[in-house]
């Protein structure tokens, strides 16, 4: 049997890049830090000054905005940081506190692509019904429901984690602290968390993806039976953005934890979690407001507006 100790930090080594190319990599993973801060941001502050967007649509947009920017804060800033000083270590209670947190907005962007895609099925599918049934006291319930869900969930793993011990292999091999890596550092009976995530894994994971495939077959087969390619255009350039970000969210996430391969490596695993963690933050705020007129024509009203005033 491994000796068992008290391990009080371990040691991320997620990313194998050349000493001669470290500089190149901290200002591009730097430049793709602040682009999603930046984007993200951007976004939310349209929609808080344009009257224009404040309806349920943008207001799960602007969840998942600030979602996404959190989701991306919890991870970059320590990749940074390890890059410069070459340290990857990471004490014990911040890598639960980064994992607790990495769970929280990584699974409120699960539920809030749900909530959208229904958001559009109710748009495409009952418009006239709309108003009333995405009302300001439903669209509350459901942000909600979403942010106290992903809480509870992540705090659930969070102390089931805790309350094993670690053998004195305390290396991670990702950049930043999972569940799985971690479970397999530990030394005492792991069934308990691995039934958990397999009961409820399905919960903020399968069962999301299902629900917004569904919703998207109903709005398919409902645009199908409109005869006009305008609104049919129309409706596919509406809910293009969101299936996009859909495709690069759902399509890592699946690929990594839910049909992992055999031939999956390090480097391999590692690029596709830079891609959900990392790429899906900084690319949603460009799939949102290049492919949304509402977005453009907000931007322009709120810049027209500072040039006004000044």
């Amino acid at each position: 049997m491994k000796n068992q100790t008290i391990v009080s930090q371990f040691l991320l080594l997620g990313l194998h890049i050349p000493s001669e190319h470290q500089h190149l990599f901290y200002v591009l993973f730097l430049a793709m830090y602040l682009t999603t801060i930046l984007g993200n941001l951007i976004i939310i502050i349209l929609i808080l000054l344009d009257s224009h967007l404040h309806t349920p649509m943008y207001l799960f947009l602007s969840n998942l905005s600030f979602s996404d920017l959190c989701f991306s804060s919890v991870t970059m800033p320590k990749l940074l940081q390890n890059m410069q000083s070459q340290d990857s270590s990471i004490p014990y209670a911040g890598c639960l506190t980064q994992m607790y947190f990495l769970m929280v907005f990584g699974d409120m962007e699960s539920f809030l692509l749900v909530v959208m895609a229904y958001d559009r099925y109710v748009a495409i599918c009952f418009p006239l019904h709309y108003t009333s049934i995405m009302n300001f006291k439903l669209c509350v319930c459901l942000m909600v429901l979403c942010w106290v869900l992903t809480m509870l969930y992540s705090l659930l793993h969070t102390l089931l984690l805790a309350r094993l011990s670690f053998c004195e292999d305390n290396v991670i091999p990702q950049f930043f602290c999972d569940i799985s890596a971690l479970l397999k550092l530990a030394c005492s009976d792991i069934y308990i968390n691995e039934l958990m995530i397999f009961i409820l894994g399905g919960l903020v994971i399968v069962i999301p993806f299902l629900l917004i495939v569904a919703s998207y077959v109903q709005i398919v087969s409902s645009i199908l039976k409109v005869s006009s390619a305008r609104v049919i255009y129309k409706v596919f350039s509406t809910c293009g953005s969101h299936l996009s970000v859909v495709s690069l969210f759902y399509g890592t996430i699946i690929g990594l934890y839910i049909f992992p391969s055999a031939n999956n490596s390090t480097v391999k695993e590692t690029a596709m979690a830079m891609m959900y963690t990392v790429v899906t933050p900084m690319l949603n705020p460009f799939i949102y407001s290049l492919r949304n007129r509402d977005m453009k024509e907000a931007l322009i009203r709120v810049l027209c507006k500072k040039k006004i005033s000044l």
